[in-house]
């Protein structure tokens, strides 16, 4: 759909909302926006939520898909033309910008409105209103960044759609451009002061934002933008914080404690997940996107992904310790005990519990969406570190090892070891290997090997995101897929062809013309 048609959509959601429950329930009243709107902090609070609820909305049919299956490292058993590298401007469900732009215009509605409630509404404090805002802020960074990652030029939209006198007939913006304006709103967020580190209960704390999931967002932006200094601030912002509230590193090394993470949920190293709650009848199909058995479509580890599994799974069964983020933690076969010569292996952390037996479905164990936790944050740290080029390239190395030891450990494999004859080569495939088994299904793997490959003016292009793309996507000829891939505009998605029809200041993403 167009953007202005998600906007309208969006508007008159928040504005038939008298109330919003804890688990982001949107209740139309009337058909009618109602006159007596921005009145009471309860309005406020209602458009916020609202934003939360539309994120959810989009996370397995888009922001899921988008991130993972272009690496190839987990496909669509049913076939998709973004595995396929074939999408066409027509395919609205891949190509359409304009879910993101429906949260966008909630945030651009509460950022202009929240400050007229106070003058009806005098137990609306500042700091409230503050607080509502640095969420506001922060919802807009992060759809913003999710467009640049998947069309990389966008429009950029900061005042909202409120009646037809506002035109939304613009250009594209810059990337930098957009990053500019991401990293100004993180800044702004964290500027009111009341972004908060925790909420009155477990789900708000881990399913809205709090200063934590800033830094998270702007350690990552930092990341993709090569500002490696700032990147390594904010990770420390977090992993440094002296904060008894702050998202803590779950160290122990059981299958359990790793497990817990995604059963049930909201753990201590969660910073922000998308919430789900199947008690109050919200179906989540995402268990069922990862169940072997289910007849909906199913996403499935790639054979080379499963062998990179099943390399760590051996290791520790050598070592007598118990795998924890791998066969069953991370995933499973139809026959363990013939994992070694497995063909399929699925991802279990969404779909399962500790036993085989013990399987998920849409109204038990609904499992959240993990958009950040601490592990992800060590590994940007160990990025950025190896990246940071200030003159302590030994040290930094050395930082940055340690990082990923943690992370290993806590999985109870072997460590690495720094050496004196690494490259900064070498380092990075340490980085992106920990970061593709640990992180697997979390929406991180195309977005990681896009930044991998096209930093430097793609100077590591052909090693991180050419080959890697090749090696594990065996959805598409190795012929075409270095055809596509050769061109960096195809790394990017089309625009959708009914935005260009009612936008004529938009061009095209140029491989698709």
């Amino acid at each position: 759909m167009k953007i202005i048609k998600y906007i309208c959509l969006s508007l008159a959601l928040i504005f038939m909302t008298t109330a919003c429950t804890d688990w982001l329930t949107v209740n139309p009243q009337n058909s009618q926006i109602r006159d007596d709107y921005w009145k009471s902090k309860q309005d406020v609070e209602a458009v916020v939520i609202s934003g939360y609820y539309y994120l959810r909305n989009i996370t397995i049919g888009s922001l899921l898909p988008w991130a993972e299956l272009r690496s190839g490292a987990i496909y669509d058993k049913n076939g998709s033309s973004l595995q396929m590298f074939q999408i066409k401007p027509t395919d609205e469900a891949n190509s359409s910008w304009g879910p993101l732009y429906q949260i966008i215009n909630i945030s651009n509605v509460v950022l202009a409105n929240a400050h007229k409630v106070q003058a009806y509404d005098d137990t609306y404090k500042t700091q409230e209103m503050n607080a509502h805002l640095a969420e506001a802020y922060y919802l807009r960074a992060l759809c913003y960044f999710y467009i640049v990652r998947n069309w990389r030029d966008a429009p950029l939209i900061t005042e909202p759609y409120e009646d037809d006198a506002h035109s939304y007939k613009m250009p594209k913006s810059s990337e930098a451009d957009l990053i500019a304006l991401i990293k100004s709103d993180v800044k702004a967020g964290l500027a009111t002061g009341a972004a908060k580190e925790y909420f009155n209960t477990t789900w708000e704390t881990k399913g809205r934002a709090t200063k934590w999931s800033f830094y998270a967002l702007m350690a990552d932006v930092c990341l993709w933008s090569e500002d490696y200094s700032t990147a390594l601030e904010y990770s420390n912002y977090l992993l440094e914080s002296k904060d008894a509230r702050k998202p803590t590193f779950i160290q122990t090394n059981t299958h359990a404690a790793w497990f817990s993470m995604f059963n049930p949920g909201n753990s201590n190293e969660s910073i922000f997940e998308i919430q789900w709650n199947y008690q109050e009848a919200q179906l989540n199909s995402l268990p069922l996107y990862f169940d072997n058995l289910a007849v909906s479509r199913k996403y499935v580890m790639s054979y080379q992904l499963l062998q990179d599994f099943n390399e760590e799974y051996t290791q520790t069964l050598e070592s007598g310790l118990e795998a924890v983020r791998t066969m069953n933690g991370g995933y499973y076969v139809d026959d363990p005990a013939t994992y070694q010569v497995a063909s399929r292996g699925y991802v279990w952390k969404y779909c399962g519990s500790k036993t085989l037996s013990d399987k998920r479905t849409p109204t038990y164990y609904d499992p959240n969406f993990i958009i950040y936790r601490v592990s992800d944050v060590m590994l940007m740290k160990a990025e950025a570190l190896i990246l940071l080029n200030d003159g302590n390239t030994a040290a930094n190395y050395q930082k940055s090892i340690e990082l990923m030891n943690q992370i290993r450990k806590r999985s109870n494999l072997s460590e690495l070891e720094y050496d004196e004859s690494l490259t900064e080569v070498d380092m990075l495939k340490m980085v992106l290997h920990e970061r593709k088994i640990e992180l697997v299904g979390e929406g991180k793997s195309w977005y990681d090997l896009v930044r991998f490959g096209r930093r430097g003016n793609n100077k590591y292009k052909s090693i991180f995101l050419v080959q890697n793309v090749l090696n594990y996507n065996n959805q598409a000829s190795q012929t075409w897929l270095r055809s596509v891939l050769s061109t960096d505009d195809a790394l990017f998605l089309p625009v959708f062809v009914d935005e260009l029809k009612v936008n004529p200041l938009l061009t095209q993403n140029p491989y698709y013309n």
